[in-house]
């Protein structure tokens, strides 16, 4: 892998769930922990599904986007239940994505909430569980990812790369701070 290539990492804001939409923060950094640009858009908190076409849209009008060696994304949804297609996202934008999370999704869990809140429930959960979960090893807890268009091991190599402390790569950790602060004047709160 190079030195210092290119990635970004995006999260959303906190939010209530009668907000109608929350920012969605995206941080472009060089490895290891060099900020070079922010992105933001909005999405809709828990409505139709507009998370992919609004990243679509943040990241085909921007200039960043031919230098992007991988896209990182906070877990597989932003505002609540409004899940990023993932596949789609890189096959449009032509750069690997990789979710990450901290805890392992329990798939019934989140059946039971979508199918409690959601008429396209099953829409939501088809595209939630089309991945392959994957455990990858930290110097912490391990982190549960999905990923598409990167191999296993490049994958290893750019957290390892980009995690400068904790567990979480650097650039999902300043997007989280970031989306916090617009959302909720500071930043607090665990990234």
């Amino acid at each position: 892998m190079k030195s210092q290539i290119r990635i970004l990492g995006i999260d959303d804001g906190p939010f209530d769930f009668e907000d109608a939409s929350t920012k969605v923060v995206g941080v472009v950094m060089r490895l290891p922990a060099y900020v070079e640009s922010v992105m933001i858009t909005e999405v809709t908190v828990d409505g139709k599904l507009d998370a992919t076409d609004r990243l679509i849209e943040m990241l085909l009008s921007s200039r960043q986007l031919p230098q992007l060696r991988l896209i990182f994304l906070d877990g597989i949804a932003l505002g609540g239940f409004n899940v990023v297609d993932i596949r789609r996202l890189h096959d449009v934008v032509g750069v690997p994505i990789a979710t990450v999370t901290r805890e392992e999704p329990d798939f019934s869990e989140i059946e039971t909430a979508l199918k409690a809140h959601f008429e396209d429930w099953e829409e939501r959960l088809n595209i939630m569980s089309e991945g392959n979960l994957e455990e990858f090893k930290t110097g912490h807890k391990p982190l549960y990812v999905d990923r598409v268009g990167i191999k296993r091991k490049e994958l290893e190599g750019i957290l390892k790369a980009s995690t400068v402390r904790g567990v979480l790569p650097e650039a999902l950790r300043v997007a989280h701070l970031i989306a916090t602060a617009l959302s909720k004047g500071e930043s607090r709160g665990r990234a």
